[in-house]
């Protein structure tokens, strides 16, 4: 029996994607906090701050606009997590080199389709409405090849911004096939101190467009991705051998430690050096709060996480058509419409993609 439940991925998933399209939604509207998600802006910290020692009613709602992106290191814990359990304890196949190539390849064609029906419909919706973005050919080329994050420039190339996620993915799928499978986890623990390494060392330019670059690609990731991957192997390792510490099977437990890791994701992000530890502390968050809720409480939260990609991938389309009613004042009422629109839309879009496969 493994520490996450299939049941427990899922509702993971469904956390981390009610925080990213949530944010993804109220950071654009001008009286919501901005978020620190690939720079480190003191002045959003001090905005932050100001906010929750002065409440109103619009503190849910600036609250996912500071923390909602958290979600994508949650994604990311996930994705190692599961390569592990998947790839990991089986027999090295003879003709590496192919194996390497069908994997990269098949997880390429995995996030290929789903990236290019959301892209294909939200450059038409973009066009329809006002302030459609301009594409450069080289930027839709990379954008379809999954390597847009390498370009210069990507806040402003980037567009619809949430689509950066495929290539951050592609890059760690091929870290972890060269580099990590079925490698001591020394070898990672090396990876993420070395990325973090590398983003420590913009502590004099937290704004600057080094550091931004660097997050937006497998640096910026490697930290809760490797630490799923770490998870995932000492979970088959207590697995098989029965050692899983009884304490684990506590909710009490898992209740403190939601507690606490709560709190240390706040204080992580009032300093640059702990801000770049910050989603480990959110990882260890969302793992301790579905551990210890109950059953009924996981049943919408799974539901959501499978219908998370479709969310992810429907969200921009939405947002883009009613966010104007947000930015005309009418905040919750924009935001109500963009839930449910997002949602019905979601299912429409896995319906269309269940019945083509099955053709």
């Amino acid at each position: 029996m493994t520490l996450l439940s299939k049941t427990e991925c899922s509702a993971l998933r469904g956390f981390a994607i009610i925080g990213i399209f949530m944010h993804n939604f109220l950071h654009w509207l001008n009286p919501m906090v901005k978020e620190n998600e690939y720079q480190f802006y003191e002045n959003n910290v001090n905005r932050l701050m100001s906010i929750l020692s002065h409440p109103d009613q619009d503190l849910l709602w600036q609250l996912f606009s500071f923390f909602g992106h958290y979600g994508v290191p949650v994604f990311l814990f996930l994705s190692g997590y599961g390569l592990v359990m998947k790839y990991e304890g089986k027999s090295a196949k003879p003709a590496a080199d192919r194996f390497h190539l069908s994997f990269i390849s098949s997880h390429f064609m995995k996030l290929f389709p789903m990236m290019m029906r959301g892209f294909v419909c939200f450059a038409m919706i973009d066009w329809i409405t006002p302030n459609r973005h301009h594409w450069a050919w080289v930027d839709i080329i990379a954008q379809i090849t999954m390597t847009i994050n390498l370009l210069p420039n990507p806040d402003d190339i980037i567009w619809p911004g949430p689509y950066w996620f495929f290539g951050l993915m592609m890059q760690l799928y091929i870290i972890y096939i060269l580099l990590l499978h079925n490698k001591g986890s020394k070898w990672t623990v090396a990876l993420i101190v070395a990325c973090w390494a590398i983003q420590a060392a913009c502590m004099y330019d937290p704004e600057g467009e080094t550091l931004n670059r660097i997050r937006y690609n497998s640096i910026g990731g490697m930290l809760p991705f490797g630490m799923g991957i770490l998870l995932a192997r000492w979970d088959k390792a207590a697995s098989s051998d029965s050692c899983r510490p009884r304490l684990l099977q506590s909710s009490w437990f898992y209740l403190v430690l939601a507690i606490v890791s709560a709190a240390i994701v706040l204080c992580f992000s009032l300093n640059f050096h702990t801000w770049l530890l910050a989603p480990a502390a959110v990882v260890i968050f969302n793992v301790a709060l579905v551990k210890c809720l109950p059953a009924t409480c996981l049943k919408p939260l799974d539901w959501m996480g499978a219908l998370s990609a479709a969310i992810f991938v429907c969200h921009p389309i939405t947002r883009k058509i009613f966010i104007p009613i947000s930015r005309g004042g009418a905040i919750a009422d924009g935001l109500v419409i963009y839930i449910v629109a997002t949602i019905v839309l979601a299912m429409l879009f896995r319906l269309t993609i269940s019945q083509l496969r099955k053709r």
